[in-house]
Protein backbone atom coordinates (compact mmCIF):
# COMPACT_ATOMS: atom_id res chain seq x y z
CA UNK A 1 0.00 0.00 0.00
CA UNK A 2 1.35 3.68 -0.43
CA UNK A 3 0.26 6.11 2.02
CA UNK A 4 -1.50 9.17 -0.52
CA UNK A 5 -2.03 11.71 2.72
CA UNK A 6 1.94 11.77 3.17
CA UNK A 7 4.54 13.79 0.99
CA UNK A 8 3.70 16.16 -1.76
CA UNK A 9 0.40 16.10 -3.84
CA UNK A 10 2.04 17.10 -6.84
CA UNK A 11 4.77 14.56 -5.97
CA UNK A 12 1.70 11.30 -5.42
CA UNK A 13 0.11 12.66 -8.59
CA UNK A 14 2.98 12.70 -11.29
CA UNK A 15 4.23 9.91 -9.72
CA UNK A 16 0.88 7.97 -10.34
CA UNK A 17 -0.12 9.77 -13.41
CA UNK A 18 3.36 8.89 -15.30
CA UNK A 19 2.73 5.18 -14.31
CA UNK A 20 -0.66 5.30 -15.83
CA UNK A 21 -0.24 7.36 -18.99
CA UNK A 22 2.93 5.10 -19.58
CA UNK A 23 0.44 2.20 -19.60
CA UNK A 24 -2.23 4.16 -21.64
CA UNK A 25 0.56 5.61 -24.57
CA UNK A 26 1.17 1.42 -24.57
CA UNK A 27 -2.51 1.48 -25.03
CA UNK A 28 -3.19 4.07 -27.64
CA UNK A 29 -0.72 2.55 -29.26
CA UNK A 30 -2.67 -1.10 -29.21
CA UNK A 31 -5.67 0.50 -30.35
CA UNK A 32 -4.12 2.45 -33.55
CA UNK A 33 -2.13 -0.92 -34.61
CA UNK A 34 -5.33 -2.73 -34.29
CA UNK A 35 -6.99 0.15 -36.51
CA UNK A 36 -3.92 -0.10 -38.69
CA UNK A 37 -3.63 -3.29 -39.16
CA UNK A 38 -7.66 -3.84 -40.02
CA UNK A 39 -7.88 -0.41 -42.32
CA UNK A 40 -5.88 -2.68 -44.80
CA UNK A 41 -9.05 -5.06 -45.13
CA UNK A 42 -11.18 -2.02 -46.20
CA UNK A 43 -14.06 0.36 -45.21
CA UNK A 44 -16.56 -2.21 -44.16
CA UNK A 45 -13.95 -4.21 -41.69
CA UNK A 46 -13.17 -0.82 -40.37
CA UNK A 47 -17.11 -0.09 -39.45
CA UNK A 48 -17.51 -3.63 -38.59
CA UNK A 49 -14.41 -2.50 -35.65
CA UNK A 50 -16.45 0.34 -35.13
CA UNK A 51 -19.43 -1.71 -34.32
CA UNK A 52 -17.63 -3.48 -31.77
CA UNK A 53 -16.16 0.31 -30.32
CA UNK A 54 -19.60 1.04 -29.37
CA UNK A 55 -20.28 -2.14 -27.75
CA UNK A 56 -16.81 -1.77 -25.58
CA UNK A 57 -18.27 1.47 -24.69
CA UNK A 58 -21.38 0.11 -23.42
CA UNK A 59 -19.03 -2.71 -21.54
CA UNK A 60 -16.40 -0.29 -20.14
CA UNK A 61 -19.33 0.98 -18.73
CA UNK A 62 -20.20 -1.96 -16.52
CA UNK A 63 -16.59 -2.01 -15.44
CA UNK A 64 -15.95 1.70 -14.59
CA UNK A 65 -19.19 1.40 -12.43
CA UNK A 66 -17.44 -1.31 -10.46
CA UNK A 67 -13.79 0.24 -10.92
CA UNK A 68 -14.56 3.56 -9.81
CA UNK A 69 -16.72 1.66 -6.63
CA UNK A 70 -13.79 -0.42 -5.64
CA UNK A 71 -11.43 2.06 -6.23
CA UNK A 72 -13.05 4.67 -4.08
CA UNK A 73 -14.41 1.95 -0.79
CA UNK A 74 -10.85 0.91 -0.82
CA UNK A 75 -8.90 4.29 -1.09
CA UNK A 76 -11.26 5.39 1.89
CA UNK A 77 -10.17 2.10 4.24
CA UNK A 78 -6.64 2.76 3.44
CA UNK A 79 -7.50 6.74 4.38
CA UNK A 80 -8.24 5.34 7.78
CA UNK A 81 -5.73 2.60 8.07
CA UNK A 82 -8.24 -0.64 7.74
CA UNK A 83 -6.71 -2.95 5.99
CA UNK A 84 -9.28 -6.04 6.90
CA UNK A 85 -12.14 -3.42 5.31
CA UNK A 86 -10.10 -2.95 2.16
CA UNK A 87 -9.48 -6.44 1.88
CA UNK A 88 -13.43 -7.40 2.31
CA UNK A 89 -14.20 -5.05 -0.52
CA UNK A 90 -11.71 -6.44 -2.91
CA UNK A 91 -12.87 -10.12 -2.73
CA UNK A 92 -16.62 -8.82 -2.97
CA UNK A 93 -15.62 -6.33 -6.15
CA UNK A 94 -13.73 -9.59 -7.65
CA UNK A 95 -16.97 -11.51 -7.49
CA UNK A 96 -19.32 -8.81 -8.71
CA UNK A 97 -16.81 -8.21 -11.67
CA UNK A 98 -17.56 -12.41 -12.41
CA UNK A 99 -21.33 -12.40 -11.53
CA UNK A 100 -21.75 -8.99 -13.55
CA UNK A 101 -19.37 -9.51 -16.49
CA UNK A 102 -20.46 -12.99 -17.18
CA UNK A 103 -23.83 -11.84 -17.52
CA UNK A 104 -23.63 -9.10 -20.03
CA UNK A 105 -21.25 -11.10 -22.13
CA UNK A 106 -23.62 -14.02 -22.31
CA UNK A 107 -26.94 -11.79 -23.41
CA UNK A 108 -24.02 -9.90 -25.83
CA UNK A 109 -22.62 -12.78 -27.96
CA UNK A 110 -26.53 -14.05 -28.08
CA UNK A 111 -27.58 -10.60 -29.82
CA UNK A 112 -24.53 -9.80 -31.64
CA UNK A 113 -26.26 -10.49 -34.97
CA UNK A 114 -28.87 -8.39 -34.41
CA UNK A 115 -26.95 -5.83 -33.17
CA UNK A 116 -24.88 -5.66 -36.11
CA UNK A 117 -27.95 -5.65 -38.62
CA UNK A 118 -29.43 -2.68 -36.73
CA UNK A 119 -26.41 -0.28 -37.27
CA UNK A 120 -24.42 -1.61 -40.51
CA UNK A 121 -24.54 0.28 -43.40
CA UNK A 122 -23.71 -2.80 -46.09
CA UNK A 123 -24.67 -6.45 -45.13
CA UNK A 124 -21.23 -7.05 -45.78
CA UNK A 125 -20.62 -4.89 -42.55
CA UNK A 126 -22.81 -6.76 -40.97
CA UNK A 127 -21.38 -10.40 -41.85
CA UNK A 128 -18.13 -8.93 -40.95
CA UNK A 129 -19.00 -7.12 -37.35
CA UNK A 130 -21.20 -10.76 -36.51
CA UNK A 131 -17.80 -12.53 -37.04
CA UNK A 132 -15.75 -10.48 -35.69
CA UNK A 133 -17.88 -10.12 -32.47
CA UNK A 134 -18.01 -13.92 -31.79
CA UNK A 135 -14.28 -13.45 -30.31
CA UNK A 136 -14.32 -9.87 -29.57
CA UNK A 137 -17.08 -10.60 -26.65
CA UNK A 138 -15.59 -13.06 -24.83
CA UNK A 139 -12.33 -10.84 -24.88
CA UNK A 140 -14.82 -8.52 -23.54
CA UNK A 141 -15.35 -10.99 -20.40
CA UNK A 142 -11.53 -10.80 -19.55
CA UNK A 143 -11.96 -7.19 -18.84
CA UNK A 144 -13.84 -7.52 -16.13
CA UNK A 145 -11.84 -9.57 -13.40
CA UNK A 146 -8.83 -7.74 -14.59
CA UNK A 147 -10.15 -4.08 -14.03
CA UNK A 148 -11.45 -5.68 -10.53
CA UNK A 149 -7.89 -6.07 -9.70
CA UNK A 150 -6.58 -3.20 -10.86
CA UNK A 151 -9.47 -0.70 -9.49
CA UNK A 152 -8.57 -2.27 -6.14
CA UNK A 153 -4.61 -1.40 -6.54
CA UNK A 154 -5.17 1.58 -7.48
CA UNK A 155 -7.35 2.10 -4.44
CA UNK A 156 -4.55 1.24 -2.89
CA UNK A 157 -2.06 3.98 -3.86
CA UNK A 158 -0.12 0.80 -6.17
CA UNK A 159 -0.05 1.13 -9.78
CA UNK A 160 2.76 -0.77 -11.23
CA UNK A 161 1.65 -4.08 -11.34
CA UNK A 162 -1.37 -2.91 -13.60
CA UNK A 163 0.80 -0.93 -15.64
CA UNK A 164 3.07 -3.94 -15.87
CA UNK A 165 0.36 -6.50 -16.98
CA UNK A 166 -1.34 -3.68 -19.69
CA UNK A 167 1.99 -3.73 -21.05
CA UNK A 168 2.49 -7.30 -21.38
CA UNK A 169 -0.71 -7.40 -23.11
CA UNK A 170 -0.71 -5.47 -25.66
CA UNK A 171 2.68 -6.32 -26.56
CA UNK A 172 1.11 -9.60 -27.62
CA UNK A 173 -1.87 -8.18 -29.06
CA UNK A 174 0.55 -6.08 -31.28
CA UNK A 175 2.34 -9.49 -31.97
CA UNK A 176 -0.69 -11.45 -32.71
CA UNK A 177 -2.64 -9.30 -35.01
CA UNK A 178 -1.02 -9.38 -37.97
CA UNK A 179 0.25 -12.75 -37.24
CA UNK A 180 -3.73 -13.88 -36.86
CA UNK A 181 -5.30 -11.11 -39.44
CA UNK A 182 -3.01 -11.97 -42.55
CA UNK A 183 -1.51 -15.40 -41.42
CA UNK A 184 1.74 -14.04 -40.79
CA UNK A 185 4.25 -17.20 -40.77
CA UNK A 186 1.03 -19.83 -40.58
CA UNK A 187 -0.32 -19.24 -43.90
CA UNK A 188 -4.27 -19.13 -41.69
CA UNK A 189 -6.01 -16.03 -42.99
CA UNK A 190 -8.75 -14.97 -40.21
CA UNK A 191 -9.19 -11.45 -41.68
CA UNK A 192 -11.03 -9.36 -39.47
CA UNK A 193 -11.51 -11.81 -36.73
CA UNK A 194 -8.14 -12.38 -36.15
CA UNK A 195 -8.13 -8.82 -34.53
CA UNK A 196 -10.51 -10.11 -31.96
CA UNK A 197 -9.15 -13.63 -31.43
CA UNK A 198 -5.40 -11.49 -30.84
CA UNK A 199 -7.70 -9.65 -28.15
CA UNK A 200 -8.79 -12.69 -26.36
CA UNK A 201 -5.28 -14.63 -26.38
CA UNK A 202 -3.54 -11.43 -24.87
CA UNK A 203 -6.14 -10.81 -22.66
CA UNK A 204 -6.32 -14.20 -21.21
CA UNK A 205 -2.55 -14.17 -20.78
CA UNK A 206 -3.04 -11.17 -19.18
CA UNK A 207 -5.41 -12.38 -16.48
CA UNK A 208 -2.81 -15.42 -15.96
CA UNK A 209 -0.60 -12.58 -14.99
CA UNK A 210 -2.49 -10.95 -12.58
CA UNK A 211 -3.58 -13.86 -10.96
CA UNK A 212 0.33 -14.83 -9.98
CA UNK A 213 1.13 -11.38 -9.18
CA UNK A 214 -1.60 -11.74 -6.22
CA UNK A 215 -0.80 -15.04 -5.47
CA UNK A 216 2.87 -14.51 -4.59
CA UNK A 217 3.52 -11.05 -4.36
CA UNK A 218 0.53 -8.92 -3.32
CA UNK A 219 0.14 -8.33 0.79
CA UNK A 220 -1.80 -5.89 1.09
CA UNK A 221 -5.02 -6.88 -0.67
CA UNK A 222 -5.13 -10.57 -0.97
CA UNK A 223 -7.76 -13.11 -2.01
CA UNK A 224 -9.73 -15.23 1.12
CA UNK A 225 -12.08 -17.47 -0.66
CA UNK A 226 -14.08 -17.50 3.29
CA UNK A 227 -15.49 -13.99 2.61
CA UNK A 228 -16.41 -15.06 -1.38
CA UNK A 229 -20.07 -15.15 -0.66
CA UNK A 230 -22.36 -12.19 -1.80
CA UNK A 231 -22.23 -9.45 0.45
CA UNK A 232 -25.41 -7.50 -1.18
CA UNK A 233 -25.17 -4.34 1.03
CA UNK A 234 -21.35 -3.60 -0.34
CA UNK A 235 -22.65 -4.93 -3.37
CA UNK A 236 -24.81 -1.99 -3.01
CA UNK A 237 -22.48 0.49 -1.87
CA UNK A 238 -20.65 -0.59 -4.72
CA UNK A 239 -23.27 0.27 -7.39
CA UNK A 240 -24.18 3.73 -5.35
CA UNK A 241 -20.61 5.15 -5.90
CA UNK A 242 -20.13 3.64 -8.89
CA UNK A 243 -23.32 3.38 -10.97
CA UNK A 244 -23.40 7.49 -12.03
CA UNK A 245 -19.75 6.80 -13.37
CA UNK A 246 -20.74 3.92 -15.08
CA UNK A 247 -23.77 5.26 -16.32
CA UNK A 248 -21.27 7.71 -17.98
CA UNK A 249 -19.70 5.84 -19.86
CA UNK A 250 -23.05 4.19 -20.98
CA UNK A 251 -24.38 7.52 -21.98
CA UNK A 252 -20.63 7.90 -23.98
CA UNK A 253 -22.17 4.65 -25.65
CA UNK A 254 -25.10 5.82 -26.75
CA UNK A 255 -23.65 8.69 -28.26
CA UNK A 256 -21.68 6.77 -30.54
CA UNK A 257 -24.98 4.60 -31.44
CA UNK A 258 -26.64 7.87 -32.29
CA UNK A 259 -23.47 8.97 -34.56
CA UNK A 260 -23.80 5.74 -36.20
CA UNK A 261 -27.49 5.67 -36.75
CA UNK A 262 -27.47 9.22 -37.92
CA UNK A 263 -24.30 9.32 -40.30
CA UNK A 264 -25.85 5.93 -41.55
CA UNK A 265 -27.11 7.14 -45.04
CA UNK A 266 -23.77 9.08 -45.72
CA UNK A 267 -22.80 5.45 -46.17
CA UNK A 268 -19.64 2.99 -45.63
CA UNK A 269 -17.23 5.94 -45.54
CA UNK A 270 -18.28 7.96 -43.27
CA UNK A 271 -18.60 5.01 -40.40
CA UNK A 272 -15.23 4.03 -41.45
CA UNK A 273 -13.88 7.38 -41.55
CA UNK A 274 -16.00 8.32 -38.08
CA UNK A 275 -14.48 5.04 -36.23
CA UNK A 276 -11.08 5.46 -37.44
CA UNK A 277 -11.56 9.72 -36.22
CA UNK A 278 -13.32 8.19 -32.72
CA UNK A 279 -10.06 5.78 -32.25
CA UNK A 280 -7.79 7.81 -32.63
CA UNK A 281 -9.48 10.60 -30.17
CA UNK A 282 -10.17 8.07 -27.70
CA UNK A 283 -5.96 7.07 -27.97
CA UNK A 284 -5.12 10.71 -27.32
CA UNK A 285 -7.26 11.66 -24.30
CA UNK A 286 -6.00 8.65 -22.70
CA UNK A 287 -3.49 11.23 -20.81
CA UNK A 288 -6.67 13.22 -19.46
CA UNK A 289 -7.97 9.41 -18.49
CA UNK A 290 -4.63 8.47 -16.83
CA UNK A 291 -4.45 11.74 -14.60
CA UNK A 292 -8.63 11.67 -13.17
CA UNK A 293 -7.49 7.70 -12.42
CA UNK A 294 -4.14 8.90 -10.62
CA UNK A 295 -5.99 11.56 -8.86
CA UNK A 296 -9.05 9.51 -7.98
CA UNK A 297 -7.74 7.56 -4.61
CA UNK A 298 -5.56 10.54 -3.93
CA UNK A 299 -8.72 12.88 -3.44
CA UNK A 300 -10.29 9.18 -1.58
CA UNK A 301 -7.30 8.79 1.14
CA UNK A 302 -6.99 12.58 1.74
CA UNK A 303 -10.81 13.16 2.18
CA UNK A 304 -11.13 10.27 4.72
CA UNK A 305 -8.45 11.23 6.56
CA UNK A 306 -9.81 14.57 6.73
CA UNK A 307 -7.32 16.29 4.86
CA UNK A 308 -9.12 19.29 3.35
CA UNK A 309 -6.30 21.40 1.85
CA UNK A 310 -4.79 18.62 0.07
CA UNK A 311 -7.92 17.68 -1.60
CA UNK A 312 -8.14 20.99 -3.00
CA UNK A 313 -4.40 20.79 -4.01
CA UNK A 314 -4.86 17.72 -5.85
CA UNK A 315 -7.67 19.38 -7.61
CA UNK A 316 -5.37 22.24 -9.33
CA UNK A 317 -2.71 19.29 -9.87
CA UNK A 318 -4.77 17.33 -11.94
CA UNK A 319 -6.04 20.53 -14.04
CA UNK A 320 -2.81 22.11 -14.61
CA UNK A 321 -1.27 18.41 -15.66
CA UNK A 322 -3.96 17.50 -17.64
CA UNK A 323 -4.50 20.77 -19.49
CA UNK A 324 -0.86 20.92 -20.59
CA UNK A 325 -1.03 17.67 -21.93
CA UNK A 326 -4.20 17.98 -23.85
CA UNK A 327 -3.47 21.25 -25.22
CA UNK A 328 0.00 19.50 -27.06
CA UNK A 329 -2.42 17.17 -28.43
CA UNK A 330 -4.72 19.79 -29.62
CA UNK A 331 -1.59 21.29 -31.58
CA UNK A 332 -0.93 17.95 -32.94
CA UNK A 333 -3.84 17.17 -34.21
CA UNK A 334 -4.48 20.74 -35.71
CA UNK A 335 -1.58 20.45 -38.35
CA UNK A 336 -1.28 16.70 -38.80
CA UNK A 337 -4.49 15.49 -38.59
CA UNK A 338 -4.45 14.13 -42.24
CA UNK A 339 -1.49 12.27 -41.43
CA UNK A 340 -2.27 10.49 -38.19
CA UNK A 341 -5.68 8.59 -40.38
CA UNK A 342 -3.89 8.64 -43.05
CA UNK A 343 -1.96 5.61 -41.38
CA UNK A 344 -4.88 3.69 -40.91
CA UNK A 345 -6.53 3.78 -44.23
CA UNK A 346 -5.59 4.48 -47.83
CA UNK A 347 -9.10 5.43 -49.03
CA UNK A 348 -9.36 8.99 -49.70
CA UNK A 349 -13.01 9.48 -49.00
CA UNK A 350 -12.32 7.55 -45.82
CA UNK A 351 -9.18 9.52 -44.41
CA UNK A 352 -11.36 12.84 -44.89
CA UNK A 353 -14.15 11.89 -42.84
CA UNK A 354 -11.46 10.65 -40.30
CA UNK A 355 -9.10 14.00 -40.54
CA UNK A 356 -12.22 16.38 -40.76
CA UNK A 357 -13.54 14.66 -37.11
CA UNK A 358 -10.39 14.99 -35.66
CA UNK A 359 -9.52 18.64 -36.84
CA UNK A 360 -13.19 19.65 -35.01
CA UNK A 361 -13.06 17.18 -31.95
CA UNK A 362 -9.55 17.92 -30.76
CA UNK A 363 -10.86 21.51 -30.03
CA UNK A 364 -12.33 19.55 -26.75
CA UNK A 365 -9.39 18.17 -25.25
CA UNK A 366 -8.74 20.99 -22.93
CA UNK A 367 -12.38 20.40 -21.99
CA UNK A 368 -11.87 16.76 -21.51
CA UNK A 369 -9.39 17.07 -19.36
CA UNK A 370 -11.26 19.28 -17.04
CA UNK A 371 -14.05 16.76 -17.22
CA UNK A 372 -11.52 14.26 -16.07
CA UNK A 373 -9.90 16.00 -13.48
CA UNK A 374 -13.68 17.15 -11.91
CA UNK A 375 -14.78 13.71 -12.18
CA UNK A 376 -11.86 11.87 -10.18
CA UNK A 377 -12.84 14.52 -7.22
CA UNK A 378 -16.47 13.08 -7.20
CA UNK A 379 -15.28 9.71 -7.89
CA UNK A 380 -12.64 10.23 -4.52
CA UNK A 381 -15.46 11.38 -2.44
CA UNK A 382 -17.75 8.69 -3.28
CA UNK A 383 -20.83 11.02 -4.79
CA UNK A 384 -20.42 10.46 -9.13
CA UNK A 385 -24.06 11.76 -9.68
CA UNK A 386 -23.02 15.33 -10.64
CA UNK A 387 -20.93 14.05 -13.79
CA UNK A 388 -23.65 11.49 -14.92
CA UNK A 389 -25.64 14.20 -14.92
CA UNK A 390 -23.25 16.39 -16.69
CA UNK A 391 -23.06 13.54 -19.35
CA UNK A 392 -26.67 13.67 -19.71
CA UNK A 393 -27.19 17.01 -20.20
CA UNK A 394 -24.38 15.98 -22.92
CA UNK A 395 -26.24 13.61 -24.76
CA UNK A 396 -29.50 15.60 -25.29
CA UNK A 397 -27.75 18.98 -26.35
CA UNK A 398 -25.93 16.69 -28.78
CA UNK A 399 -28.65 14.37 -30.01
CA UNK A 400 -31.34 16.86 -29.92
CA UNK A 401 -30.45 19.45 -32.11
CA UNK A 402 -28.63 16.78 -34.76
CA UNK A 403 -32.11 15.20 -34.61
CA UNK A 404 -34.20 18.24 -35.37
CA UNK A 405 -31.54 18.51 -38.37
CA UNK A 406 -31.77 15.34 -39.98
CA UNK A 407 -33.85 16.20 -42.86
CA UNK A 408 -32.30 19.19 -43.40
CA UNK A 409 -30.99 18.55 -46.99
CA UNK A 410 -28.04 20.81 -45.90
CA UNK A 411 -26.96 18.58 -42.86
CA UNK A 412 -23.26 17.28 -43.22
CA UNK A 413 -20.85 15.61 -41.45
CA UNK A 414 -19.03 18.96 -40.61
CA UNK A 415 -22.62 19.90 -38.83
CA UNK A 416 -23.09 16.74 -36.79
CA UNK A 417 -19.03 17.23 -35.57
CA UNK A 418 -19.42 20.93 -34.56
CA UNK A 419 -22.67 20.22 -32.42
CA UNK A 420 -20.49 17.36 -30.72
CA UNK A 421 -17.68 19.49 -29.87
CA UNK A 422 -20.07 22.23 -28.20
CA UNK A 423 -21.82 19.11 -26.19
CA UNK A 424 -18.32 18.09 -24.87
CA UNK A 425 -17.60 22.26 -23.53
CA UNK A 426 -21.09 22.15 -21.96
CA UNK A 427 -20.47 18.51 -20.42
CA UNK A 428 -16.86 20.78 -18.82
CA UNK A 429 -18.19 23.63 -17.54
CA UNK A 430 -21.80 22.15 -16.00
CA UNK A 431 -19.15 19.70 -14.20
CA UNK A 432 -16.90 22.24 -12.98
CA UNK A 433 -20.48 24.28 -11.85
CA UNK A 434 -21.10 21.03 -9.87
CA UNK A 435 -17.99 20.55 -8.17
CA UNK A 436 -17.62 24.13 -6.58
CA UNK A 437 -20.82 23.51 -4.86
CA UNK A 438 -18.90 20.26 -3.92
CA UNK A 439 -16.18 21.53 -2.38
CA UNK A 440 -18.13 23.76 -0.43
CA UNK A 441 -20.08 21.48 0.83
CA UNK A 442 -17.83 18.97 2.04
CA UNK A 443 -14.04 20.38 2.17
CA UNK A 444 -14.66 23.13 3.65
CA UNK A 445 -16.37 21.81 6.59
CA UNK A 446 -13.76 18.92 7.21
CA UNK A 447 -12.33 20.99 9.85
CA UNK A 448 -15.78 21.73 11.88
CA UNK A 449 -16.33 17.81 11.76
CA UNK A 450 -12.78 16.62 12.29
CA UNK A 451 -12.76 18.99 15.60
CA UNK A 452 -16.19 17.55 16.68
CA UNK A 453 -15.40 13.97 16.68
CA UNK A 454 -12.20 14.82 19.07
CA UNK A 455 -14.46 16.46 21.10
CA UNK A 456 -16.54 13.94 21.63
CA UNK A 457 -14.15 11.08 21.75
CA UNK A 458 -14.16 7.52 20.55
CA UNK A 459 -17.93 6.80 22.32
CA UNK A 460 -19.09 10.15 20.02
Amino acid sequence: MKDLTQGSVWGNLVRMSAFLMASMLVQALYLLADMYWVGRLGKESVAAVGLAANLMALTLALTQMMGVGTTTLISHAAGVKNQDRARFVFNQSFLLSIVGGGALCFVAFLLRHAYCAALAASPETVRLGTWYLAWFVPALFLQFPLIAMGAALRGAGVVKPTVAVLVVTVVLNLVLAPILIFGWGTGRVFGVKGAAMATFLALAIGVAVMFGYFATREKYLAFDASVFRPDFALWREVFRIGLPAGAELGILGIYLIVVYAVIRHFGAEAQGGFAIGARVMQSLILPAVAVGMANAPIVGQNYSANRPMRVRQSFWAACCVGSVVMLLLTALCQFKSGAIVSLFSKQSDVVAVAAEYLRVISWTFLATGLIFASASVFQGFGNTRPPFVSSIIRLFVFAVPVLLLLRWRGLSLHHIWLISAGSIWVQAFTNLWFLRGELRAKVDLIPENAARAQALGPAG
